[in-house]
């Protein structure tokens, strides 16, 4: 079980997060097993916030931003010490700036065209955004063209109860978004539902994808 938490691919996404409160989440999703943390920039003061948590938990756990659009929001994310940036679509400068200053590059896609576009700047992992748009049968789809070893996540849609629907298309994991925080939630509310998301994503059995 240490093995399947070290690899967790969940990456909680604390949109609208604000920096008084983000450290106490980030603290109860780590509790969980969740060390994957994201505050998308279209959150109050986003900057800040990754700032907090980099300091706060930068070795125990991946922090990075979201809604990354421009290559001047990565130069200044890998200032304050983030490490991984995720888009909500494909641009070719950010991934190849990304992987310039160190960061992993986690950019949204949503077609074959988009995915191989960002593979070939570089991707690390491939958002498939919005999931639920595409739908599993969309993904399974194409699965079958993209590289074996390469991580695919789900985000946009996804809700407790369906994870395995998800893992049978061939994702590799999740980013979680309004299923698991909201403004103004609490950090025990989020806790709690991160518990329920950890627990059904572990009943999976990955080793056969």
């Amino acid at each position: 079980m240490e093995k399947m938490k070290k690899h967790r691919e969940i990456v909680g996404i604390l949109r609208g997060v604000t920096p008084p409160e983000v450290e106490n989440i980030a603290a109860g999703l780590m509790a969980v097993g969740i060390t994957k943390i994201e505050v998308p920039l279209n959150s109050p003061n986003a900057f800040e916030s990754i700032d907090i948590l980099v300091k706060y938990c930068g070795t125990e756990a991946l922090v990075g931003a979201g809604t990354v659009l421009n290559v001047g929001q990565v130069v200044q994310l890998a200032q304050i010490g983030a490490g991984v940036i995720i888009s909500p679509n494909t641009n070719h400068d950010v991934i190849k700036k990304t992987k310039q200053l160190g960061m992993l590059s986690y950019p949204g896609v949503m077609t074959a065209t988009e995915c191989f576009a960002a593979i070939e700047a570089g991707a690390d992992a491939l958002k498939i955004f919005p999931a639920n748009i595409i739908g599993a049968a969309g993904i399974s789809a194409l699965k079958a063209v993209l590289p074996k070893d390469l991580p695919v996540l789900a985000v946009g849609g996804v809700e407790l109860g369906a994870l395995s629907g998800w893992a049978k298309a061939g994702v590799s994991g999740f980013g979680l978004g309004s299923l698991l925080y909201k403004p103004g939630r609490s950090a025990v509310d989020v806790e709690a539902v991160a518990k329920l998301l950890v627990a059904e994503f572990d009943k999976i059995n990955w080793s056969s994808k």
